[in-house]
């Protein structure tokens, strides 16, 4: 009798796999070819899944994005400190543990590969557009008074950079360094926007 092959299960060993080759051996080795000798299977048993490696690369993009997501909407709802809650999804974002640190380097490769590729800056796009939204409710959350705008970006910028920094100096962008960097700036936020700015 046939072995039943699960193909959402199969798909994500794929993925599993393209993590692999990519952060060993970056993102050009990604072909349909490696990632098939990565996962145990034949190129044609692959094809099966994805056709061309565009196909293989975005939906390993997409699958980031989602993981991010789903961390992101199981935080929960806290009373009292608003600080607390914005600090606990921030930190969702950010490699504070070896599984988030393999996709933080992955999604910076497939950041990288998609200032020359429309499809995968369709979906960085997307990702930023999102990122960028979360940012803002956070800021209204924070400090309503504020240029709660200008204070997206400043939230947004600050865990681009940490995760950057944390990717290229992971001695020193330690989990414990990012989650004070976050703390600190949003109790910075907190009491500038808790009432109106004056110029």
């Amino acid at each position: 009798m046939p072995k039943v092959v699960d193909p959402a299960r199969r798909r994500q060993d794929v993925v599993a796999a393209v993590w692999r080759v990519v952060r060993r051996d970056g993102l050009d080795r990604a072909s349909v070819r490696n990632v098939a000798k990565e996962a145990g299977l034949s190129a044609g048993s692959l094809r099966h899944y994805f056709a061309t490696q565009p196909e293989l690369l975005a939906f390993t993009l997409r699958t980031i994005i989602e993981r991010i997501e789903r961390r992101i909407a199981a935080v929960p709802a806290l009373d009292g400190d608003p600080r607390d809650r914005a600090a606990r999804v921030l930190n969702e974002l950010l490699p504070m543990d070896a599984e988030r640190a393999a996709e933080n380097h992955v999604w910076l490769a497939f950041t990288a590969r998609a200032l020359v590729d429309p499809d995968l800056r369709a979906l960085c796009e997307e990702a930023h557009t999102t990122l960028r939204s979360g940012c803002l409710a956070l800021a209204r959350s924070l400090a309503p008074e504020s240029d709660v705008e200008l204070e997206a970006d400043r939230l947004h910028a600050l865990v681009d950079g940490l995760a950057v920094h944390a990717a290229l100096h992971p001695e020193t962008t330690t989990p414990d360094r990012m989650r004070a960097a976050v703390r600190a700036h949003l109790n910075d936020l907190y009491h500038r926007g808790a009432r109106p700015q004056t110029s």
